[in-house]
Order: C-alpha cells, then structure tokens, then sequence
C-alpha cells in the first residue's frame, strides 16, 4: 500500500463515518496532485468538518493556517487575524522579516501581504473556520476570498460554513464537500467506541477473584452500547440534534444509570430490570438543558410559571377564567357591587343547615365555557379596584393573550381576533390562574362558584 492510503487508513480509524469526505479531502490535500484554488466545506454542526481538516492538513505536511472567524468581530480584525496567522506558519519554514508586515486593514493590503510572504512557497492553504458567523461581514467578503486562489498561485482557500449560498461565491466551478448529519446508527458506532468504566473507583479482586480488567471492558462495552441505545430512543432522537448534544446527554446519564450495578442491587448483564428500575431517567427532560446550576436528574422540579404578562392582562385573563367558569345568573352575586344582601339572603338552605341532594363538582374541573367580549368586559370593570385608563387596549390585549394560546377563539376559525362578535375560552388551569391572582392582589376563590349540580 502506498503511504498515502495507509495515513487515510489511519484517518478513518480517527473519524469513522466519514471515508468518502476523507478520501475526497486527501486528493484535494495530496501533494502528487494540484489543489484547487478554493473549497467549500459545509454541513450543519458537530459533523466533523473542522477536525478531519486540520487532521489532513497535520497529517499531510503542507504549509497552512487555520483563521477561526467566530472569533472575530470586525472584518479588520478577522484581516489581520489571517495574516498573523500565515506569518506563524512560514516563520517555522522560512526567516520572514515581519517589520515589513505590520498593518493590514482590509482586502486588497492582505493580498498584497500574502503576495509578497508567499511568492517562495510552492503551496499554502488558507482555512477560514466559520466564515459564515462572521461579525460585521461586508457582502463582497466572500467573493474576495474565494478569488485569492487565483490571483496568488500557490495559495488555496478552504471555506467551511454550515450552510452554502450560490449567490454568495459569484463564480461557478468551485468544489463543494457535504459533511451531512450523523445517523442514529453512525451515533451508537461513534460513541461505542469509547466506553465509560462501570466501576469508576477499579475492581475489588477480594469480593470478585474471578472478575478481571478484560471482563469489565467486556461489560462496559456491552452495557454502553444499549444504554446508548436506550437514551437516542427515550430523549436524543427528538431534542439531541447533533452528536455533540447526545454525546452530552450520554454523559450526564451513565453514573445515575450504573448506580445499581455499581451498588450490586443488579448485574451488568440484567439490563431489563435495570432499565425499569432507572426509568425515571429518561423521562426527566432536564438533561437536555444546559444550566451552570448543577441538576440531579434522577430527581424531577415542579414546572415553574415562566409567564410575565403585563398588568392589565393579567386582570383580563383573571376575567376570563371566572366568566368561562361562572354561569351567567352568578354575575349578579359575585359581580355586582350592591349586591351584599342579597348574597346573604340566597343563603337559604345551607343557612339552616340542610344538606345539598346532589354532589356538587368543584368548578375548577369542568370544561371552560365559551364567553362574549361584552361578558368578559363587564367582569373585568366589576374585579377591578380601580377605573380602567384609556390607554389600556383591551383589544390587544386578548389578541397577545391568544398569541401566547392563555386564550382561545371559540367561534369561527376564520374570525378576526379583534372582531367583538367573536366568543373566547380561556386556556390554562386552576393552579396558573390562583397564582397569577395573588401576584396582584386577586383571590380568585372569592368569585368562583363552589360546584356545579
């Protein structure tokens, strides 16, 4: 075999999954054959675009720098950025004499500086890592670039961005390379191939003699491989898009899930029974956020109200709540304010102590009726403590508030939101409601009707 194929051997070992990419990127990299003046890299994130090309390029022993741009903010700074570092690869090669490249402030200085550092190199490759999220870039930015290939003979570009534009090279014939996304199968493969040690702390020989080092990455591998498995079907496949976010969600979950086996409540080989005991695990969706806040995923938090309305939608979706759960012949009891004695009158029978025939079912249970605006107004002026000012659109409000679905339509699909014939149903529960009232002052159980017969 020629060096060549073994060193591509090698590489494919590195990063499997990706031999048609390598084998593609050797050619372009080889130095039997003429590298083209510029190449485009793409593929969405962690797909390896970035590490199997500074692994070629280590590997192959050409002259190179690697500019990250994402690290840039001004195109200046990403100018002399890629200058400084060209002047660190050819200074390891060659004696350069840097007082004649001191200030490179935009396109045409960086290519008269390339010119004049490059003109004793027989090739030299330039890799812009992310030019894509670069900061403040001008739309000729790319174009530019591309064409540094073939004004300077010896120089080749390599573009690597996440997602190409035709528009944006504006010159046809340049090649481009796809890095796509990691399959479920090519994510078990990649990960299985490092397995995490079940016992962290070794092995003790005096409780297992026969239980040694060859047997344990037996069981790691083993166990690894369908935990991995478990965790792409219950979470990743969903939510981890990429392979870096499951390899993430991975590590999170391998100490709380070989606990047991670690404690010896379980095998390294009863896996059912482990996956039923541990469940709990893959149902929790806290991994999957990343917080500075270390978490326990093997306990589950309480949903934490995360709506901050403004303060008149509060009072308007408070409104809502009790016209949808209220009948109408209430509003007189609950909602008139000169209506004291007569609430006390219609005590009746629960005055003199008879008890109800019938069972009555807490409102707060029952399915929200459908309420007019003319109905849901009144009831906000009666719960009111103060007038409503005029600059206070009402209108919108119920708009914003079935924008972030506390509200719903109830009549034709097609209605406008802000027509007033149009009926509303309010859209959380009893707990949302009960919290937002005491948040500005409001009991909500104080005009809610106790049951429905």
């Amino acid at each position: 075999m020629l060096p060549d194929e073994l060193l591509l051997e090698t590489l494919v070992g590195q990063f499997p999954c990706r031999e048609s990419q390598i084998q593609i990127l050797g050619t372009f990299f080889n130095p039997s054959f003429p590298t083209p003046p510029c190449v485009v890299l793409h593929g969405l994130e962690a797909t390896g675009k970035s590490s199997i090309t500074k692994s070629i390029l280590k590997s192959s022993e050409i002259p190179h720098a690697i500019v990250d741009s994402r690290e840039c903010i001004t195109g200046r700074q990403l100018m002399e950025r890629a200058l400084a570092s060209c002047l660190d690869a050819i200074s390891d090669i060659e004696d350069v004499d840097l007082s004649a490249f001191w200030r490179c402030e935009n396109l045409s200085a960086l290519q008269v500086h390339l010119e004049l550092l490059l003109q004793n190199q027989k090739r030299f490759i330039l890799v812009f890592d992310g030019i894509d999220k670069q900061r403040e870039a001008s739309p000729t930015l790319l174009p530019a670039l591309a064409r540094f290939g073939e004004i300077i003979p010896c120089l080749s570009i390599v573009f690597i961005i996440s997602v190409p534009s035709p528009r944006s090279f504006h010159t046809a014939g340049i090649p481009h390379v796809h890095f796509p996304p990691y399959t479920r199968d090519e994510c078990i493969r990649i990960l299985s191939l490092s397995p995490p040690q079940i016992f962290e702390d070794g092995i003790d020989n005096e409780v297992n003699p026969d239980y040694d080092e060859e047997k344990a990455a037996e069981d790691d591998a083993f166990v690894w491989s369908r935990f991995c498995n478990i965790v792409w079907e219950s979470l990743a496949s969903n939510a981890a898009c990429n392979l870096a976010s499951f390899r993430a969600v991975c590590d999170k979950l391998w100490r709380p899930f070989v606990a047991p086996i670690v404690k010896g409540d379980f095998g390294t080989r009863n896996l059912p029974r482990l996956v039923v005991h541990t469940k709990p695990l893959f149902q929790n969706e806290d991994v999957l956020m990343n917080s500075i806040v270390r978490r326990d995923p093997t306990k589950t938090t309480k949903p934490i109200i995360t709506h901050e309305l403004p303060f008149h939608s509060k009072w308007v979706l408070c409104a809502a709540y009790l016209a949808s759960y209220n009948p109408p012949r209430h509003d007189q009891i609950f909602f008139m304010k000169a209506s004291e004695k007569k609430r006390k009158k219609k005590g009746g029978d629960g005055a003199r102590g008879k008890a109800s025939k019938h069972r009555k079912i807490p409102r707060s249970l029952l399915a929200p009726s459908p309420i007019p605006l003319d109905r849901l107004l009144a009831v906000l002026h009666s719960i009111l403590p103060h007038s409503l000012p005029q600059n206070a659109d009402i209108l919108t409000q119920l708009a914003t508030l079935s924008s972030l679905r506390l509200l719903q339509r109830a009549g034709v699909a097609g209605s406008d939101v802000l027509d007033p014939a149009c009926k509303w149903r309010v859209n959380c529960g009893w707990d949302y409601v009960v919290a937002l009232g005491r948040s500005i002052g409001l009991e909500m159980r104080d005009y809610l009707a106790s049951g429905q017969d």
